[in-house]
């Protein structure tokens, strides 16, 4: 796929810029799509590449060496707008420029082929498979010899990188540059004054000051930490005067560094950032006059605020201590006055004594521990300052080092210059040699610079030149077909203009007749306008083969039949089906397409497992693509048996297919009475000798073996048909496992198939709950309509709808689960809800029911009606009401049960009844 990563100019005015951009080619449409990125569903415009025409600049050398616009190119439309792209590499640039050419060459050909129905003719894939897939026929290029020789000749073979192509998805997008100029150049110049401003007087202004994100915190600093800061920068400040005339002239940058724990007050930053800005000559004086005024007034305003708190913090700690000598006081005295009012009262007066002392020992033992907590923290106070000491003393030997390393530097670099001055001296004589091998070198510099240029502009040559000769081959081909359309258009309104006559006629013939019945001319004018509309396509006028369309062909993409063979009045209702569904065809690639959004879909997914999301259900909702849907049915179907594949040995269905070809099997005659009986309207299984039909055989053999107690029942052979058309056999066979064994109930394709009559009972009763006039109406003519309906749910809407919408609804089916039949049936009902009411008697709406879901083409508002309308849509209400209706037909079928051996036991006793045999002894 011709996808990848491009950077595309857009914007007006300032926001002018290259953006990157996820582009991705259509070759239904030859549009090349551009997305944000690969994630997304929609795109944000396209480039019609059938008709631009593209061209490149070749860099200049310095250009070329830097990489700046080396690998742009434009894409010019018709309608004067060029869309200026640009590659990662050069290498990239003509790549995409040669598969863009070719991709333009293919479709513009392919629209002088005999066929441009792209519903009768899909464009080719190598993801189908299936029987399908071998119907697709290859591209038809009307080839012109000289053209593509000289197309040959003037090709330039380029190989792409990892940034295109699918895999590129899974990369980050590439780094362009900054595509917002307007601001930029406002912020450089006020950089390079602020450099030029750090750049002058003398070194104590060009100090280099790193903030981190700490120290821009604008918390209050508890007082330790104020204190502690306090006492560093004071030590900070003696260190650097004195280590100030050892350094300021070797290396004029100040590395001392703030403290973890500190945080730079606010007024040091608008001081610092007020004297880094003094002398800045910015453009803007108004604003920066402003700015140093506001500065000031904030600074002023900030003092007096950070004096006054200190002065509270001070009176703070002062009134703790305060307090805290109070509370001790108070302690003590209610402590004297307990022992003086309880204690004391006949207590000797030697213990009192002896009680006072130990107090007083207490008390000197308290004061004493608070003389050692308080040298504890000094303590730890001077063990901070020494590590601070110490590393500041690190910092400041490594300053040294540097400076010294510094000095040696430039020692060695006088040492060299001397070396080199005496070098010189001693070799004056050499001195025109070394002149003309100077010059030399620079001319055979600029020689590779001239080849290169040489080279570059060779390779554009070629490419403009294959551009102009391809050009020119598509006008005289789009001439040619011009022309052509020209013709058609003329004999098409030449044939309009007949029909409109005879209608005409017709219409004046009904309305005022002016004779009678059998010498009307209605009649003739009717006859020959059904063998107008029933005339097979001859070749007998070949001069006007061409000009006739071809809007319905004998058989679909599917390889479903449109118009039978037999019955005229069947033909002429299929033909005009088959038109309308090709006018809502043509009407639905009038939108974005829906191919696009898959293919962008893949395309993020190329690099990692497909899973479950919401937006994979929206897509699948809304169909999946032709030459998409075998990879997704077998995603889909490895989705839901992944279980049983997983607990089974390599070579399974081959095994069960040997096994049920070898031994006997019971369900072998039946399967082999319904092959050809199963869509005898596909081409694919219409005879004896078809592809399809061995293929059926085979996956149907080998499900019976697999699970013997269904074997087989007349219905799997439609789902097995419906799936070999996009799967091979081994996956059709998992299809078959994934709808009997995992979405549909037990006993749904068994000899009783209970499960389908409960499902039925379901469908009735959502049929009350959704659509309660339709529902009322089918009881007050007792119609039962589930006498349709089973089919529907039994086969899956095979040969119920029309080809379009039977295979959108298997992509949900095959997704989703079996919840989905009942979102479509009852969609089918809605569909036509208004046309069956008005039906007033039993016949008629039976008779109504039988075809009216072959009338049903618009696809999209059926859909519309299945997810939209029908919400909400709970599978537990379903899964609820089939337990409950499952124990009332097993009732029924045990009632049935005990009547039928009544019946046998009757017959074996009444000699009268003894002919008499029932409906099963009558099939054996």
């Amino acid at each position: 796929k011709l996808c990848g990563y491009l950077q595309k100019l857009s914007g007006k005015g300032p926001l002018r810029g290259f953006r990157s951009r996820w582009f991705v080619f259509d070759p239904r449409r030859c549009y090349l799509y551009y997305f944000k990125g690969p994630q997304e569903a929609l795109p944000l415009g396209h480039l019609d590449i059938a008709s631009a025409c593209f061209s490149y600049h070749q860099p200049e050398a310095a250009a070329a060496a830097s990489g700046d616009e080396a690998a742009a190119f434009e894409v010019h439309s018709p309608n004067g707008a060029v869309a200026v792209l640009k590659a990662a590499t050069r290498q990239d640039m003509t790549y995409w420029l040669q598969e863009l050419q070719q991709k333009r060459w293919e479709y513009c050909n392919n629209l002088d082929a005999a066929k441009r129905d792209s519903r009768t003719s899909p464009t080719p894939s190598d993801f189908s498979k299936g029987l399908v897939a071998k119907d697709n026929p290859g591209s038809i290029l009307s080839q012109n010899a000289s053209a593509e020789r000289a197309r040959n000749i003037l090709a330039v073979e380029t190989s792409p990188t990892d940034l295109v192509g699918e895999q590129a998805a899974s990369q980050p997008a590439p780094v362009q540059p900054s595509a917002i100029n307007f601001s930029l150049k406002q912020w450089s110049t006020e950089i390079k004054n602020s450099m030029s401003s750090l750049r002058k007087g003398n070194n104590e202004n060009r100090k280099s000051i790193f903030y981190t994100s700490e120290e821009w915190e604008l918390l209050d600093p508890t007082p330790k930490d104020l204190e502690d800061s306090m006492a560093l920068e004071e030590k900070r400040k003696h260190l650097a005067e004195g280590s100030k005339g050892l350094t300021s002239s070797a290396f004029p940058f100040d590395f001392g560094r703030i403290p973890h724990k500190t945080r730079r007050p606010l007024k040091d930053m608008i001081g610092s950032s007020k004297s880094r800005n003094s002398s800045e000559s910015s453009p803007t004086e108004w604003y920066s006059g402003n700015g140093n005024r506001l500065v000031s007034e904030l600074q002023l305003k900030y003092q007096s605020q950070q004096e006054e708190l200190e002065k509270l913090k001070k009176d703070l700690l002062s009134q703790k201590e305060l307090v805290r000598l109070l509370q001790q006081t108070v302690r003590s005295s209610q402590y004297d006055k307990y022992f003086a009012s309880r204690l004391c009262e006949g207590v000797p007066k030697d213990k009192l004594e002896l009680l006072h002392q130990k107090d007083d020992q207490i008390l000197g033992l308290n004061n004493q521990l608070e003389k050692l907590n308080l040298e504890k923290d000094s303590l730890q106070q001077e063990v901070k300052n020494l590590k601070c000491k110490v590393g500041e003393l690190n910092e400041r030997l490594g300053m040294l080092m540097e400076t010294i390393q510094a000095k040696d530097e430039v020692i060695m670099k006088l040492s060299r210059q001397l070396s080199e001055c005496e070098d010189n001296t001693s070799s004056q004589s050499g001195g025109v040699n070394s002149s003309v091998a100077t010059y030399t070198n620079k001319e055979l510099q600029e020689l590779d610079r001239l080849k290169d240029n040489l080279q570059g502009y060779k390779t554009q040559n070629k490419f403009l030149n294959k551009e102009i000769l391809e050009l020119s081959a598509l006008r005289r081909n789009a001439e040619a077909r011009e022309r052509e359309w020209q013709a058609k258009y003329i004999s098409l309104e030449a044939k309009l203009c007949q029909i409109e006559s005879k209608y005409l006629i017709l219409l004046q013939e009904m309305k005022t007749p002016v004779c009678s019945e059998e010498q009307s001319p209605a009649r003739e004018v009717i006859t020959q306008l059904l063998e107008d509309a029933l005339k097979a396509e001859t070749s007998e006028q070949p001069e006007q083969a061409f000009f006739k369309p071809h809007l319905v062909s004998e058989y679909d993409i599917y390889g479903f039949q449109t118009v039978p063979e037999d019955d005229d009045e069947e033909k002429l209702i299929a033909k005009s089906r088959a038109l309308d569904l090709r006018s809502l065809s043509l009407s639905e690639n009038r939108d974005i397409s829906t191919g696009v959004k898959w293919e962008n879909y893949l395309a993020s997914t190329m690099n990692r497992e497909m899973m479950r999301c919401v937006e994979l259900k929206n897509l699948i909702r809304s169909g999946i693509p032709h030459e998409h849907r075998s990879k997704m049915w077998k995603w889909c179907v490895s989705l839901h048996v992944k279980k049983f594949k997983d607990s089974t040995v390599p070579g399974y269905f081959q095994t069960l297919l040997q096994n049920a070809l070898e031994k006997q099997n019971p369900a072998s005659k039946q399967i082999e009475l319904d092959l050809l009986r199963t869509l005898p309207n596909n081409k694919h299984y219409s005879s004896p000798t078809s592809e399809g039909i061995q293929k059926l055989r085979n996956v149907l053999l080998a499900f019976s073996w697999r699970n013997p107690d269904i074997g087989y029942c007349q219905g799997l052979n439609r789902l097995v048909a419906i799936a070999l058309l996009y799967l091979e056999q081994e996956d059709a066979f998992w299809c078959l496992v994934t709808i009997v064994e995992v979405f549909m109930p037990r006993d749904y394709y068994t000899k009783t198939l209970l499960g389908s009559q409960v499902d039925q009972r379901v469908f009735k009763d959502l049929m009350s709950e959704k659509l309660p006039r339709l529902h009322a109406h089918f009881e007050q003519y007792k119609v039962d309509y589930t006498l349709i309906t089973f089919n529907w749910f039994l086969v899956v809407f095979v040969d119920s709808v029309v080809s379009d919408i039977l295979f959108k609804i298997w992509d949900s089916f095959l997704y989703e689960g079996p919840k989905v039949i009942f979102r479509f049936a009852l969609a089918l009902f809605k569909y036509k809800e208004e046309e069956i009411l008005k039906l007033q008697d039993s016949m008629s709406i039976f008779k109504y029911l039988r075809y009216f879901t072959r009338t049903i083409l618009d696809a999209r508002k059926l859909t519309g009606i299945a997810f939209g309308d029908l919400n909400p849509f709970p599978l537990r209400q379903i899964r609820n009401r089939r337990t409950y209706h499952l124990e009332k037909v097993r009732l029924e079928l045990t009632e049935l049960e005990a009547i039928r051996e009544d019946f046998l036991r009757e017959r074996d006793t009444c000699v009268e009844k003894r002919d008499l045999i029932s409906d099963d002894e009558e099939d054996s």
